[in-house]
């Protein structure tokens, strides 16, 4: 579903803010594969995302999605078969409209309506008020409110809706539950859980959380200074523990995982 060929992305190259940001990123994806992300800050996880999703154009290398090319694709027709979301909750959704509102512009921007007169149904609300109920949360009572009104859990499970609404090729999450509490976190965590799993989308989510990086999806990856360093899938993963993974990341890489917060997710 996604092949990633020698990415490589350098930030204000030849001056003395030059930054390497990936350095020739390989990662083949088949249809259905969730993957976690963990790696220190400045690994390149969110820059990966971004040449991913087309905020920026690679310097080299060749991105293809479901047998497409889409290394010099503009972001915009990405977006119509890639969800994705962010940390923030007040990212992916425009506060100001309803929920109904919100729903059905991404409803008609992924569902390749090409017509600017295009309209919602109201086939199409009860299929919206239909989606909303499965989350559990309420929101099908509450489709003419704002969306500003709503806690940060609630947007972010709205978010989730709204990028899978019509089901994606790939699915990004960017550390999607890292500003909600314990609880809020793993109810999303588990309705992600259920949507990727019921539409078998094929998905990347960065992480800070070591066992949620070893216990949601089929594969961990690693990144560091740019480049994945490490990959483990099947039984190898299956028997992994976290104590393993980050053993396994200093032999790749020559020197231990230096961020506190993911460490710390290890004690909790």
């Amino acid at each position: 579903m996604l092949d990633l060929n020698h990415v490589s992305k350098t930030f204000n190259p030849g001056t003395v803010n030059e930054k390497v940001a990936l350095q020739a990123v390989d990662l083949h994806l088949e249809a259905g594969d969730f993957a976690t992300i963990v790696g220190s800050n400045g690994a390149g996880k969110s820059t990966l995302f971004n040449a991913i999703a087309g905020e920026f154009i690679a310097d080299a290398g060749t991105i293809t999605l479901d047998g497409q090319d889409i290394t010099f694709q503009p972001d915009y027709r990405r977006s119509k078969v890639i969800g994705r979301m962010f940390q923030d909750p007040l990212k992916g959704t425009a506060p100001h409209m309803t929920i109904e509102e919100n729903l059905a512009l991404a409803f008609l921007r992924a569902s390749r309506q090409t017509s600017p007169f295009s309209r919602i149904t109201k086939a199409d609300r009860t299929f919206f008020a239909g989606k909303l109920s499965a989350l559990g949360l309420g929101l099908e009572d509450r489709m003419k409110q704002p969306v500003g009104l709503l806690s940060g859990g609630q947007r972010q499970a709205l978010t989730l809706l709204m990028a899978t609404l019509v089901t994606p090729k790939l699915l990004l999450l960017d550390e999607h539950t890292a500003a909600l509490d314990p609880a809020t976190a793993d109810k999303v965590l588990e309705l992600t859980r259920q949507i990727v799993a019921e539409n078998r989308i094929t998905c990347l989510m960065i992480t800070h959380n070591m066992r949620d990086a070893l216990t949601l999806g089929n594969r961990t990856l690693m990144m560091d200074r740019g480049r994945i360093v490490l990959d483990v899938g099947g039984e190898e993963r299956a028997h992994m523990g976290v104590n393993e993974l980050l053993e396994r990341f200093a032999q790749n890489v020559g020197h231990q995982l230096d961020n506190d917060r993911i460490l710390l997710s290890n004690e909790e």
